[in-house]
């Protein structure tokens, strides 16, 4: 295609219906008939990045090769695409008038009175057009966090309108995605909350040309005449999406709704060629024919919101389907466990994960739960702090270390075998300054890792401001509790493993945020298959 194409996805009558997901099935479908496609997220708070955001806040924060500390939403779009973000992918309103700020102090305004229009909305468009420029997409979707009608998404909705009217409407696309709610009462699905959206839109200057309805029952064809009607749409673009069994299957609804071509014919695109999903139905059919089940316990300090670890959930999926088996995890709240009741809240499981996490509320029933997997030889696998709390279980239940600790948890431990990274002690400021992005491991001869990546060097992302203290190499590691991967140019350690256990290993990355559909992650792949390993162990 000779120019990009910029399709919008706004939001109305309720927050969480989906746009991420919409927008991801969305170019799945594209990127299946071989166009190149993009996903960004605009999102309306005030901070620069959710990377100081509290997990109940916002859910889990992503991580890019780059170090973009971004919405959970980007984890969705390379989980769909099996493509990586960046930067790029990802802007808030923080990071919009940080960058507007510091033009105006360096001058670059000469002088003039700096506005919400024009300065805002062309920093806001600037970073719209980013992507599409570098000419290596065909289309770039855009998502518009929030929902129509907010104060804080209303530079963003005059931004979508001013690039309608700029490049055209044969060159965007605008998708509103809406709630049909159902009233049990009197047994109808109301079509009003859509009418109002679309007429709060329409106040801002910005037509809807696609509506993609979130509804959990059927829409007549009379319905959707009837939201065609009002909402000056074609009847063809009113989209249902129904709720479904698995957010895998949306592409699906989508493509039977017809949605990739209503899009395509609106912007005047021609596609030689059908949308192949063959790959992705035989994920969907394993996904839903297991052969086996397994009991998969994350431990962590979150566990009361699922999105506080959704790639986590989500490369659980991916592996389960691999395997063939149904991966029904067992969340723990890390507070609750203790050495008394350790044994009647584990017992029933086929393995462990302990999730990443920060500061020192609940950590000690993780160590419970590492001392636990360790001794009943249950299938363990730390990430980040997981793997810290598994060298701290070890030091002090194993080797007898027991004022073994991380200085996060107690700066003046005498034992402080995780300690503040070097280059951290001088930092102040906490946005933006943990090791961040994918960095190099060396795995070494011998290790699980090594047989599971085939790999020597591989590449994952970080996101932390503690690791293993070096100074208490020799007196850790040994025969049994071994250094598994390492960084090549600063010696981090970055894999443990326990080699007279079963599957016992610990990360220093997040390998959860490179898992995909099309590529899911080897670790959780090798973990999985343990489980299930166990399992018959102990059925058998």
């Amino acid at each position: 295609m000779a120019n990009t194409k910029y399709i919008f996805v706004t939001g109305g009558v309720t927050s969480s219906l989906g746009k991420g997901i919409i927008a991801a099935s969305l170019a799945k479908l594209l990127q299946a008939r071989k166009f190149n496609v993009t996903i960004q997220k605009f999102d309306p708070y005030i901070n620069v990045d959710p990377g100081t955001l509290n997990p109940y806040e916002h859910g889990e924060c992503f991580v890019t090769d780059d170090g973009a500390e971004t919405d959970l939403d980007l984890g969705h779009y390379e989980r769909f695409l099996n493509n990586s973000t960046s930067q790029e992918n990802n802007v808030t309103t923080g990071r919009v008038y940080q960058s507007i700020i510091q033009k105006e102090r360096k001058g670059d305004f000469l002088g003039k009175t700096v506005q919400v229009i024009p300065h805002v909305t062309n920093e806001i468009k600037e970073r719209m057009m980013l992507l599409g420029k570098s000419g290596d997409y065909d289309f770039v979707i855009t998502e518009i966090g929030g929902t129509v009608g907010d104060i804080e998404s209303l530079p963003y909705i005059e931004s979508v309108r001013q690039l309608v009217w700029e490049l055209g409407k044969e060159n965007t696309v605008v998708i509103h995605l809406t709630l049909i709610p159902f009233l049990s009462a009197t047994g109808e699905l109301k079509t009003k909350p859509t009418q109002h959206s679309v007429k709060t839109l329409m106040e801002s200057g910005l037509s809807a040309d696609v509506i993609v309805c979130r509804t959990e029952y059927e829409l007549s064809n009379d319905l959707k005449l009837k939201l065609a009607l009002f909402c000056n749409v074609k009847p063809e673009a009113v989209i249902q999406s129904i709720d479904v069994e698995t957010i895998y299957d949306v592409p699906l609804e989508m493509l039977n709704e017809g949605l990739d071509k209503v899009v395509l014919d609106k912007l005047g695109v021609i596609s030689k060629n059908k949308p192949d999903l063959k790959d992705w139905n035989l994920f969907l059919n394993k996904l839903k024919n297991p052969k086996k089940s397994v009991k998969v316990g994350l431990i962590g300090k979150y566990v009361e919101l699922k999105d506080s670890y959704k790639s986590i959930l989500e490369s659980l999926i991916h592996a389960g389907a691999i395997n063939e088996t149904n991966v029904e995890v067992i969340t723990i709240h890390s507070e609750h466990l203790n050495k008394k009741n350790i044994s009647d809240k584990l017992k029933l499981l086929n393995g462990l994960i302990v999730a990443p996490g920060f500061g020192q509320r609940g950590v000690e029933g993780k160590i419970e739960a590492i001392k636990y997997s360790r001794e009943k030889k249950v299938p363990f696998f730390g990430i980040c702090l997981g793997m810290q709390m598994a060298v701290i279980e070890y030091a002090r239940n194993k080797l007898k270390f027991s004022k073994a600790n991380s200085t996060e948890m107690d700066s003046k431990c005498d034992f402080p075998v995780i300690d503040l990274m070097e280059s951290q002690k001088k930092i102040k400021s906490k946005g933006g300054t943990m090791r961040l992005g994918a960095w190099s491991c060396k795995l070494l001869n011998g290790s699980r890792v090594k047989e599971i990546y085939k790999n020597e060097i591989i590449s994952e992302r970080h996101r932390h401001r503690y690791e293993f203290n070096n100074r208490f190499t020799d007196k850790i590691f040994n025969d049994e509790f071994k250094i598994a991967g390492i960084n090549p140019e600063t010696s981090l350690v970055e894999i443990i493993e326990n080699v007279k256990h079963p599957w016992f290993v610990g990360v220093q990355f997040h390998p959860e945020y490179k898992s995909s559909v099309s590529n899911p992650h080897p670790l959780f792949l090798d973990f999985v298959k343990s489980c299930v390993i166990n399992y018959d162990a102990n059925t058998n």
